[in-house]
């Protein structure tokens, strides 16, 4: 089955490569990254002073320097620790290390009581705190056994690894084999698109098709995607080097930005990934992010995650997988499919409208809570009446979010706003009266133009009936 990118449960790398639930919360306070010079006990020597100091390691991997090739090696670390106590790791690290870069998303609390990107740049503090990367692969992943596969892997990953927001995403030059294996789940996917995929996704895919060069032969790049959702909904793609906590993940729709996947699957599996890769990317959740419902509907669960308890942005994640990931609506009568690991999943696309899984309607409040399983086709659908509905639904589940503010976004600055003091509220009052002026200006330059459109036609209609006397 093709599962799809859901923000997933946090989960620490241990050394036999299995893996353990990390502590309650929302992961790792701190990441660093250090580069060290090519010697024997070289990495003995840099972790002594988190031994030292008691500080506790959730994550460490390594990977060559992308400076100096063959000589030194940059180590990715995450761990408890902030204030003071960092500051003193960070002087011992530097005895050691080349070079040292805290990279993690700051502590601090602004005067909203809790730290959480404001601007759209400030996604660049935590877009590294992956909780897998490059060629870190499971031992039943379809790519374990394949060194080509794993270097491949993480060639693109460090790609996302040195993106910076304002870059242009840098272009891949896919391989013949990567093609292939997109062509086959493209023309498998679109024999179904007609009969199982919500309206507004078969409005945008020939639009894809001509303007981002969606074919069987071709991978789109992700900047000529980006570049078109920019365009229709504001939405732009940013890669990303492997999977963000949920917090993380979610945080970027509040900015109408989807970390994207840019390697694709294993070619031994075409219809099957444990993991999203750009086919589910591009095949799944782009199409829908062109769309102004659906974009805002995205959007409204990011800006809910903000500032919230970790419990909330659970059942946020949540509500995320049963509705952007594997949400029905009904259209027409019938039961369509929006959700991405539907749409760039060959088996589950038939599986969802099919008599086998049960159907509920959607209810963010008991959505929220419903069990999941990531490792086999779902049981159980959540069905939206629209997305516009979708959205009223989550915005009422938001408002019942403990947090002392309100969110607004401003896409002028692309940056969100907290609302929690007189001033804020006079303010947004202000640019409601201002929208709401220009709204009255069009219903009546709209009413005098029926008016006089209404006139006219009577007039003709009297000319006519008269000359006819």
């Amino acid at each position: 089955m093709d599962q799809g990118g859901a923000p997933p449960t946090k989960k620490a790398r241990v050394e036999d490569g299995g893996y353990i639930p990390c502590q309650k919360g929302d992961g790792p306070n701190t990441s660093i990254v250090f580069s060290l010079k090519e010697r024997k006990g070289a990495l003995f020597s840099a972790l002594k002073p988190f031994k030292d100091l008691g500080i506790n390691l959730h994550h460490i991997e390594s990977r060559p320097s992308k400076k100096h090739p063959g000589e030194e090696y940059d180590f990715y670390v995450d761990f408890d620790c902030t204030g003071r106590l960092l500051e003193q790791l960070v002087e011992q690290l530097k005895v050691s290390s080349a070079t040292v870069s805290v990279l993690s998303r700051s502590p601090e609390k602004d005067e909203a009581g809790v730290w959480f990107p404001r601007r759209i740049k400030d996604l660049d503090r935590f877009a590294n705190q992956i909780l897998s990367y490059g060629a870190e692969l499971d031992a039943d992943h379809p790519g374990f056994t394949d060194p080509v596969y794993r270097k491949r892997r993480k060639e693109f990953a460090d790609i996302a690894f040195h993106y910076k927001h304002g870059q242009p995403i840098p272009r891949v030059k896919y391989t013949p084999e990567e093609i292939a294996t997109w062509g086959t789940i493209f023309c498998e996917l679109t024999k179904l698109y007609p009969t199982h995929a919500c309206k507004e996704h078969n409005h945008v895919f020939p639009l894809l098709m001509e303007n981002c060069g969606y074919r069987e032969d071709n991978i789109p790049q992700l900047q000529d995607v980006s570049d078109f959702l920019k365009e229709c909904t504001g939405f732009q793609l940013r890669p990303v080097a492997g999977l963000l906590s949920s917090r993380d993940f979610l945080a970027g729709l509040a900015f109408r930005v989807f970390h994207s996947t840019q390697y694709i699957r294993h070619g031994s599996k075409p219809m099957y990934t444990p993991e999203p890769d750009v086919c589910h990317e591009l095949l799944g959740h782009a199409p829908l992010f062109c769309d102004p419902a659906f974009a805002r509907f995205s959007q409204e669960i990011g800006l809910a995650s903000l500032g919230a308890p970790d419990e909330y942005v659970q059942q946020l994640a949540t509500l995320y997988w049963f509705t952007i990931e594997f949400g029905l609506c009904k259209q027409e009568g019938k039961v369509k499919a929006y959700g991405a690991g539907l749409l760039s999943s060959f088996g589950e696309l038939q599986h969802c409208l099919s008599d086998k899984p049960e159907v509920r309607p959607l209810d963010p409040f008991k959505t929220g809570l419903q069990k999941y399983n990531v490792t086999q086709m779902q049981p159980i659908y959540f069905l939206a009446e629209s997305f516009s509905d979708a959205q009223e639904k989550v915005n009422e589940f938001s408002k019942t979010i403990p947090r002392p503010f309100a969110i607004r976004y401003n896409p002028y600055t692309q940056s969100v706003e907290v609302i929690n003091s007189s001033d804020a509220l006079l303010s947004v009052s202000r640019e409601i009266k201002s929208e709401l002026s220009i709204l009255e200006d069009g219903l009546k330059k709209c009413s005098t133009t029926t008016t006089a459109t209404a006139d006219s036609s009577g007039a003709g209609s009297g000319s006519s009936s008269g000359g006819g006397t």
